[in-house]
Formats: C-alpha cells, sequence, structure tokens
C-alpha cells in the first residue's frame, strides 16, 4: 500500500476567552503533523506572548506594506486592532503534505473558509456568556472596558456558529479536546486529502 496526503488546513476559532488556545497549544505538542500558522498583528505584545511564536507583531505602516503586496490569505480588524494571516505560512507547507493550525477570529475564519471549501473548521464556545465573563477577567490582559467590548462581540460570533464544520463546547477542557482530537483522525482520512494507491 503507497499513500499520499494533501496538507490539512484545520481553522479553529470562537470568541476570545472560550479556551482556543489552551486546545491549540495541547494539538501542536501531541500531534506533530501539524505546524502552527503565525499570524501578523498590530497590537501590543502581552506580557506572556514571544514574538513569532504567539505573533508577528509589526507597526502599521508594516501592515499596510504587507496589505499592498497581496501577502494575506484573509486579514480582518477586530478589538480595534489588524491581524492577518500570510499566505507564506500556509500555502507553501501544505503543498509539501503538511498539516496547518489556524487559530483566528470569527471574522477571519470566515473569509478563509469562503476561500478554502476543503478547510476543516472548528468553533469553540464557551459554556455560558457568565464563564466567559469570568474567564476573561481570570486572564488578567485586558482592562474592564476591552472585556465589556469582547463579550459584546462575543454575542455575534456566536450567533454564526452554523457557519462551521463543527462545534466544540469547552467545558471540560479533557472533553473538549477528545472531540477535538476526533474531528482530527476522522479529517486526516478524508478523501480530499488522503490518497491511498491499492496495490496489485
Amino acid at each position: 500500500m503507497t499513500e499520499t496526503r494533501k496538507g490539512m488546513l484545520l481553522v479553529i476559532s470562537g470568541p476570545s476567552g472560550a479556551g482556543k488556545g489552551t486546545l491549540v497549544s495541547r494539538l501542536l505538542d501531541l500531534d506533530p503533523t501539524f505546524a502552527f500558522s503565525v499570524s501578523v498583528t498590530t497590537r501590543a505584545r502581552r506580557e506572556n506572548e514571544i514574538e513569532d511564536v504567539h505573533y508577528h507583531f509589526i507597526s502599521e505602516e508594516e501592515y499596510d506594506t504587507l496589505l499592498a503586496g497581496d501577502a494575506f490569505l484573509e486579514h480582518a480588524t477586530v478589538h480595534s486592532h489588524r491581524y492577518g494571516t500570510l499566505k507564506s505560512e500556509v500555502y507553501e507547507r501544505m503543498n509539501r503534505g503538511q498539516n496547518v493550525l489556524l487559530d483566528i477570529d470569527p471574522q477571519g475564519a470566515r473569509s478563509v473558509m469562503e476561500k478554502e471549501k476543503d478547510c476543516v473548521s472548528v468553533f469553540i464556545l464557551p459554556p455560558s456568556y457568565h464563564d466567559l465573563k469570568i474567564r476573561l477577567h481570570t486572564r488578567n490582559t485586558e482592562n474592564e472596558q476591552e472585556i465589556e467590548r469582547r463579550l459584546n462581540n462575543a454575542r455575534g460570533e456566536i450567533e454564526q456558529m452554523g457557519r462551521y464544520r463543527y462545534l466544540i463546547v469547552n467545558d471540560d477542557l479533557d472533553l473538549a479536546f477528545d472531540q477535538l482530537s476526533a474531528v482530527v483522525r476522522a479529517e486526516k482520512q478524508n478523501s480530499v486529502r488522503y490518497f491511498p494507491v491499492v496495490e496489485e
């Protein structure tokens, strides 16, 4: 038996505070077939973030240059900051058969899903808005005004969950990760990207 594979584009999205980052980190730690696509952003780096690991932190001028050069697979303004996924971070890896993971906001995710029909889209939901508010407060990365803005945005984002192929409620982290892993295992065998050859 011989086989070839086309790289999977896994899009994980959801409102701020839903726990996307934790699920993404665990998947990347346990599945070496995935590479994380590092997005660019014009927002300031948080204390726990590492340049070129969590994001490429760039100036507004650098962002404008990339935008003019058609360098983005998707780009969006979210919570008054600009974000973008670089084509170079995605297509080169997928063409080599590597799986690529995008952890992006719902606005950017919708743009990718429109362009890449075979992408695997997963929306992470909080168990309640009350839990979401607690999580946003607990991580201590935004002020009260920013938290309220993210909560208000979350309502509109959650209303769009039907656009995604899979939905996972992150109430129990281990269960949510098991569900995400099941999606990944199944999609690796999808005939749009898995090509076994049955020999004589």
